[in-house]
């Protein structure tokens, strides 16, 4: 399944919100620093799922904050 996911990192709060059809909207607290975001960003999707972290890996937009992910079942 591939989904896309707006980043929000350095944020006083954590969440993660569906924001459409394979939309998501995730908030860290880790800044977007040595891929310390892209990594929460993946535990959060991984607790979200209930996938393995390591079943999550991101296609585009690596050092963005709009980013595309495949989430292998």
């Amino acid at each position: 399944m591939k989904i896309e996911v707006l980043v929000k990192p350095g944020s006083s709060k954590e969440k993660l919100e569906k924001t459409g059809d394979n939309r998501y909207t995730v908030w860290v607290h880790e800044p977007p620093i040595e891929n310390k975001a892209n990594l929460a960003v993946i535990k959060q999707l991984s607790k979200y799922f209930d996938v393995p972290k390591s079943y999550i890996s991101i296609l585009h937009g690596s050092k963005g904050r709009k980013k595309l992910f495949t989430i292998d079942e």
